[in-house]
């Protein structure tokens, strides 16, 4: 795929019937749209003025690492944010840092880890930018502690369509601040964000790991252990029936506190935090997802899945790099390729601890009558929080990764509306940054009619002409 970029002065000149081809990170939806490449607020302002002009709608985008059309506008403008990509301030001694929108989660680890300080939030890949981060409220296997970033956030600016640069704060313009952060980048966009970094004491962090034989004990050690460490997730074999349905291997792990690593001088260099290319010294893993394809299948994901379990059957305690433990989706490069040409779709859940068993195991079931298995899930403990679009709950979190192909996908997203319906039954919430089959009603119904008039409401004030609109925002809001 080749990306035509063009700064904002040539594009004022060009044809606007040229578009680059973008997907989303799932591989699964794809939209044309014509592309420019921002590098100042001011490039942000100029691209709304001809995106009136010219009657298009814009939207931002990172790095494209969402599963589903939050960074995709089909027919309208892309704004590209890489460029805007500087680390702007950074006080080793309080742990401030001021960034541009565009800084990566690679970019901040790495500038702070040397000096003892780690982000406080990070997603399962380094690769995503801090904008992309707010805009869809990340949260990380430490929600159940410290909430999701926004959470983390101690001012940011953004442009607005009116061409207005505000900063916004918890204490200043608070209804804007609570509402862009989730907001799906649908009411500006961010150009500088402040954040309080977490102070470590060692490049290691201590990992204990142990079999979880079923559903029930799943979500139990999610809620019993979850208070006793600083990040707990839990890998569920989603293909296990019966009475082993829901088994899994939970991870829970601490940061090591002062004194505990006789060598934090050498564990938190860059070097060390390193993700090796190569597997076992030798394959390069830019290749891995190739060998992975043939296993994407029922029979291939059941047997990968039985023989995880099994050797997870031993309670084990070891220690890991924080780059190892927290960027688990950066291990193999391209690895969502691995699902094929169809790509993959990734449905999230978030239901309260009432009810999150019996509603996920109805959901399991349904997708083995259908035959419709996930090939992989992820569970996460979760606590609420103040942000208006927001997904939080007190329970926990179900991530499912589905295969989608040209025979499969009508089935696939019926099953998905389906899964809407019990979560939403079950006092459940979802994820702008995963779900990709969410209707306006299910929108409606998991937000509140309360919810959703306010973000309008500040949309028109902040947006009055309607610039700002993605896939996503057409497919849940119009």
């Amino acid at each position: 795929m080749t990306s035509l970029q063009f700064p904002v002065s040539i594009l004022m000149s060009l044809p606007l019937n040229t578009f680059t081809q973008l997907d989303n990170f799932g591989h699964s939806l794809k939209a044309p749209s014509y592309v420019i490449r921002v590098k100042q607020p001011d490039d942000i302002y100029e691209a709304f003025q001809l995106a009136k002009g010219l009657g298009l709608t814009v939207a931002a985008r990172g790095t494209g690492i969402s599963y589903n059309d939050v960074s995709l506008n089909g027919g309208g403008i892309l704004l590209d944010m890489t460029g805007m990509d500087q680390i702007l301030e950074w006080d080793p001694v309080t742990g401030f840092v001021r960034c541009e929108a565009g800084v990566t989660l690679r970019q901040l680890w790495q500038k702070v880890e040397p000096d003892g300080w780690w982000p406080p939030v990070v997603s399962g890949t380094m690769k995503t930018t801090l904008g992309g981060c707010l805009s869809a409220n990340i949260h990380g296997k430490n929600n159940f502690q410290v909430g999701t970033i926004g959470e983390q956030v101690l001012e940011f600016t953004a442009m607005l369509p009116t061409g207005a640069l505000v900063t916004c704060s918890p204490d200043k313009n608070g209804d804007l601040f609570h509402a862009m952060i989730s907001g799906l980048g649908m009411l500006g966009v961010f150009t500088s964000i402040t954040l309080k970094m977490k102070r470590i004491h060692s490049g290691l962090i201590s990992v204990d790991a142990w079999p979880v034989p079923n559903l029930n004990r799943h979500l139990g050690a999610l809620l019993e252990h979850a208070p006793h460490y600083d990040y707990i997730v839990g890998w569920l074999d989603t293909l296990a029936h019966g009475e082993n349905l829901g088994r899994g291997q939970i991870h829970a792990a601490n940061n090591l506190k002062e004194g505990e690593d006789p060598n934090a001088h050498e564990t938190m260099k860059l070097s060390y935090q390193h993700l090796p290319d190569r597997l076992f010294g030798v394959m390069p893993k830019s290749l891995l997802h190739y060998f992975m394809n043939p296993f994407m299948n029922d029979l291939g994901t059941w047997g990968i899945n039985t023989a995880k379990y099994i050797a997870s059957l031993r309670k084990h305690t070891f220690r890991e790099s924080h780059a190892e433990f927290h960027f688990l989706l950066d291990y193999v490069p391209d690895w969502e390729r691995s699902f094929g040409r169809g790509g993959l779709i990734q449905y999230q859940s978030f239901l309260p601890k009432e009810t999150a068993e019996a509603a996920w195991r109805e959901m399991i079931e349904l997708s083995h009558r259908r035959r419709l298995p996930s090939y992989l899930g992820v569970t996460k403990r979760h606590r609420p929080d103040q942000f208006l679009l927001t997904h939080a709950v007190d329970g926990f979190s179900l991530a499912m990764d589905f295969k989608v192909t040209d025979s499969r996908r009508a089935k696939l997203s019926s099953l998905l509306q389906e899964f809407d319906k019990i979560v939403l039954d079950a006092g459940g919430r979802f994820y702008f940054a995963k779900n990709s089959e969410t209707s306006a009603e299910s929108t409606r119904r998991f937000l509140g009619d309360e919810a959703i008039k306010k973000f309008k409401k500040l949309k028109k004030r902040c947006d009055p002409n309607g610039l700002l609109e993605s896939d996503l925002y057409r497919r849940i809001f119009k």
